[in-house]
């Protein structure tokens, strides 16, 4: 396993005039042994920057090393990454057996430890007694640690997973995100795992790269992410239901914008003098052992989360809400930059 250093690293597509940046200038140090995600919308470049990490994509600027290497002008098969793909990709007339074991036979490793890095690998991803399967007899869970066990045998510097759980329903993903977290404890390998869903994103990470538009908005642990968001961007996209941005806060200074979570917003029983809010409710939505009410303070939305145990209000209601003080976060309303501490 190696550690991946991000310098200054610039993507363009086109020339001149015509040329279109898609990463502006990253960087970042993802640790030997460590589990980084990278998520962020549509669009904003965490794909291309993994295939430039995989030699898939060239780099119009700066540097990408795998420990002690820069990587920027070698091939993908110099880099000694494995990677794994939204589409498991498998070859459907081969075994499971043999679709593990096709990288290791065209590099004519001995059969016998061919046969030893296949086992290893299926006992650990639980596939040791569908080994003599053709894909079609799997299923899509199935299917996809396959196409991880083909990785693991290589036993590579760095892994890098491309949405591999996108195609799955919600109950796979679920399974295959505990066994991908099983696979890193056991291999400890190095790995970049790119994904739009923050539920991933914050169940897998060790830390987690967030990106808008190209850029990275902030690098840390998923606590110290939802926490303390850098960016109003990584307030609202990172926690579902997403962060309020309150404008009109009272005692807002003219600029400024509040954030507080759903979740940290207490409903009382009586309005307290400049400690509470009061809001009018739009909406509640049931969520099982959760609610959540939609509302209005003054004339901004505000969602508000209360647990089962609260008589749920009705819309027209007026319900007096009071911010946890510790919990407020305040952003420059301009740049969207967090303020403070």
């Amino acid at each position: 396993m190696a550690a991946i250093s991000f310098r200054n690293v610039l993507k363009t597509y086109g020339q001149g005039a015509k040329a279109t940046p898609v990463i502006h200038g990253l960087n970042a140090e993802v640790k030997q042994g460590e589990f980084v995600v990278i998520v962020g919308p549509s669009g904003c470049g965490k794909s291309t920057l993994l295939r430039m990490v995989a030699g898939l994509e060239d780099i119009s600027g700066g540097e990408i090393a795998i420990g002690p290497r820069v990587v920027n002008q070698l091939e993908p098969a110099e880099r000694d990454i494995a990677m794994v793909f939204q589409n498991y990709a498998l070859y459907p007339h081969m075994s499971v057996f043999d679709n593990m074991a096709y990288g290791l036979k065209i590099k004519k490793m001995p059969m016998a430890e061919i046969k030893q890095r296949v086992d290893k690998a299926a006992g650990i991803l639980e596939l040791s007694h569908l080994l003599q399967r053709k894909p079609r007899e799997l299923s899509g869970g199935q299917r996809q640690r396959v196409a991880m066990g083909r990785a693991i045998v290589r036993q590579p510097q760095v892994f890098l997973f491309d949405e591999p759980l996108s195609n799955l329903d919600a109950k796979l993903r679920a399974q295959t995100r505990l066994e991908i977290q099983k696979l890193h404890r056991e291999l400890g390998i190095t790995s970049l795992f790119v994904t739009h869903d923050q539920v991933e994103a914050m169940t897998l990470a060790q830390r987690m790269i967030v990106m808008n538009g190209g850029r990275m908005e902030q690098f840390g642990t998923p606590e110290e992410v939802y926490a303390r968001p850098a960016t109003t961007f990584v307030a609202s996209f990172i926690g579902s239901p997403p962060t309020n941005l309150l404008k009109h806060n009272p005692g807002n200074p003219p600029g400024e914008l509040t954030g507080i979570r759903p979740e940290h917003l207490d409903v009382l029983p009586t309005a307290e003098h400049g400690q509470s809010w009061s809001v009018t409710v739009e909406a509640v939505e049931l969520l099982g052992a959760e609610r959540l009410i939609y509302a209005r303070l003054n004339d901004e939305a505000l969602i508000i989360r209360m647990s089962e145990d609260n008589l749920a209000p009705s819309p027209g209601d007026t319900l007096h809400v009071k911010p946890r003080a510790d919990r407020l976060h305040r952003f420059d309303a301009s740049t969207g930059q967090r303020l403070g501490n």
